[in-house]
């Protein structure tokens, strides 16, 4: 009896011993696959693209446009995630984001763009752009490739010009016409030196704020208004805080695609021109999708109860005098030369 025992125990043991080196076996298996395919997942790189308006603009959209792209033609080799409504941060936070390389692509406008290159203030003179043809051609020519150029000093790379639109007017206090109108109002601007010298010229109280800041203090008061344009307006909802709208087009504004420098330089020059290509391909869909929106979007202001106020030519070509003094100040500043030549080439599109 006592043999037999022990030669069940015996067996038993080896049944077990063998049962668990075959389990062992089959994890070291599985670990390895794992580490093999996480070693491929390793090739693919991700970019993060943030910006501050939400999932409803065209921009968003364009930004879908440019992840559906680039992820089809890279077969998945470059993936993009796509972040809005301010979720990574202002536009000079996610400016920051792209020098420092915790973040690879945002599109603000050329506001706060100049804080970091100051020529693209000449963007933003007031009135400087007489329609978005005209405005197409001059940022997609050699003048605005030459300010994408300088963008490289600041680590940041720029793909393309996409479109935010006429910046328009809205207050809570009373219709804006002519401009008197402005005086005392107080009105959230970009952090952009010349918007609040012009807006300080026509006699209102500019006031700097975070875009993600602005609906709350429109609607405790802390400001009278803002300016954006149209399709802005609609899509965050400002008409439940504000009473007046008016069709300033006091400024055009562009979006600029930014790319960290430090991102772009990694990848191959094929996924280079891929990029580059599905930001400009973007960039047309963006733009026909805003054109369209910002038409719409004034027709929808209307009809959620916002008085409506049409700038006549007359009462426009005064507040661009009124300015004019900031525009020649600012003029010199960027440099004349620059200036001259965005003028001429405005002149050379019309």
């Amino acid at each position: 009896m006592t043999k037999k025992l022990f030669s069940f125990v015996l067996g038993l043991t080896l049944v077990l011993t063998l049962a668990a080196c075959g389990s062992s076996e089959t994890t070291g298996n599985e670990e390895t696959e794992g580490s093999n395919e996480s070693a491929s997942n390793g090739d693919v790189k991700t970019i993060r693209a943030g910006i501050g308006l939400n999932d409803e603009h065209p921009q968003y959209k364009g930004l879908l446009k440019f992840k559906e792209i680039v992820e089809a033609e890279t077969d998945g080799q470059i993936e993009v995630e796509t972040y809005h409504s301010g979720q990574l941060g202002d536009d000079r936070t996610m400016m920051e984001n792209l020098q420092f390389g915790s973040q690879e692509v945002t599109i603000p406008s050329t506001a706060p763009i100049a804080n970091f290159v100051p020529e693209f203030s000449v963007f933003d003179f007031p009135f400087l752009f007489p329609n978005e043809e005209v405005a197409d051609e001059v940022l997609d020519g050699p003048v605005g490739d030459e300010l994408l150029e300088k963008l490289e000093d600041q680590d940041l790379v720029g793909l393309a010009y996409w479109e935010n639109g006429f910046r328009n007017l809205t207050n809570d206090k009373r219709a804006v016409a002519s401009a008197d109108d402005f005086d005392g109002l107080v009105i959230r601007t970009m952090e952009n030196d010349l918007h609040l010298d012009a807006f300080k010229a026509l006699g209102a109280s500019p006031t700097p704020m975070a875009f993600t800041e602005l609906y709350a203090a429109m609607q405790q008061g802390t400001v009278d208004g803002q300016e954006n344009p149209f399709a802005t307006i609609y899509l965050q909802k400002y008409h439940e805080v504000q009473k007046h709208v008016s069709d300033t087009n006091h400024v055009y504004s562009p979006f600029v695609f930014l790319m960290s420098k430090s991102f772009y330089d990694g990848l191959t020059e094929e996924q280079q021109e891929i990029v580059r290509e599905a930001a400009l391909e973007a960039r047309d869909y963006q733009r026909e999708l805003n054109r369209e929106a910002n038409a719409q979007y004034l027709q929808d202001l209307e009809e959620e109860g916002m008085t409506v106020t049409r700038i006549s030519d007359e009462d426009r070509e005064e507040m661009k005098n009124i300015v004019q003094p900031v525009i020649d100040e600012y003029a010199e500043e960027i440099g004349q030369d620059l200036v001259d030549r965005v003028y001429e080439a405005i002149e050379n599109a019309q």
